[in-house]
């Protein structure tokens, strides 16, 4: 399978990864195993893995075609700290649009929310890890948006994560939707996750609808890409991908 174009593009950011020495050098070290319920506004499966051009759709009106990853990522961490900071059982919430061409590795903007009950420490550890996992630009700076609840199920086929009871932000897989003639989940192996140094796979699930509903980005799209996925990522891999300019 060849290299993904876009992760090639954020390679070569030399910015991004000297940010990522700073945080292995100057701050706490830090390692965190987390799982995603993740949809984008891509058909199944997203394209951006594969080229430097989301998917296009029919613009305002049906004007023309424009480019965009609208995408929700719903975090939990398995495990992980930050310091002496645990950050098992913490959950975020990063609502983004990739933009229409991120061959230079820019990205369009992102909110990220965690839910209330994580503090201070846990914050400081996270935002540390997201940093080295997306390590990308962003047209619009990257921001931390209020506090807010987040729900996030995973039973069986299905997957479920809700940002403010959904009023906020919402994402529902269905997983038999890929599998149905299968005897197991289909799985993508073999396939980078953004910074991540290790994950289980992308266990493909199509949204019954992901939607992100605050503000002037707010978006909703049904029956379009949508997975889960497992990560691993840690100080000391950011630290050394950095020095080897990956």
């Amino acid at each position: 399978m060849r290299r993904l174009a876009f992760l090639a593009a954020l390679g070569t950011l030399c910015a991004a990864a000297a940010m990522a020495a700073d945080m292995q050098t100057q701050g706490p070290q830090w390692s965190m195993n987390a799982t995603a319920i993740e949809a984008c506004s891509c058909p199944m499966f997203c394209q951006c893995y594969f080229q430097t051009k989301p998917a296009s759709h029919m613009g305002h009106e049906g004007h023309g075609e424009e480019h965009f990853c609208r995408a929700n990522m719903a975090w939990k961490v398995n495990k992980g700290y930050y310091g002496k900071t645990k950050l098992d059982g913490a959950k975020f919430w990063i609502a983004t649009d990739l933009g229409d061409d991120f061959s230079d590795g820019t990205m369009k903007w992102a909110v990220l929310h965690f839910d209330p009950s994580v503090t201070k420490e846990q914050r400081d550890g996270i935002l540390a890890a997201v940093g080295a996992l997306y390590p990308v630009k962003w047209e619009a700076p990257f921001q931390v948006g209020n506090d807010l609840a987040i729900g996030w199920s995973h039973t069986g086929d299905k997957a479920v994560a809700k940002l403010d009871e959904g009023k906020a932000g919402e994402v529902v897989l269905d997983g038999g939707a890929v599998h149905r003639n299968q005897t197991a989940p289909v799985v993508i192996q073999n396939l980078k996750y953004w910074g991540a140094s290790r994950h289980t796979g992308f266990v493909l699930m199509p949204n019954e609808v992901e939607a992100y509903r605050l503000g002037d980005n707010a978006f909703e799209f049904k029956g379009t890409n949508g997975f889960m996925i497992t990560v691993d990522i840690a100080s000391k891999d950011a630290s050394s991908a950095a020095r080897s300019g990956m």
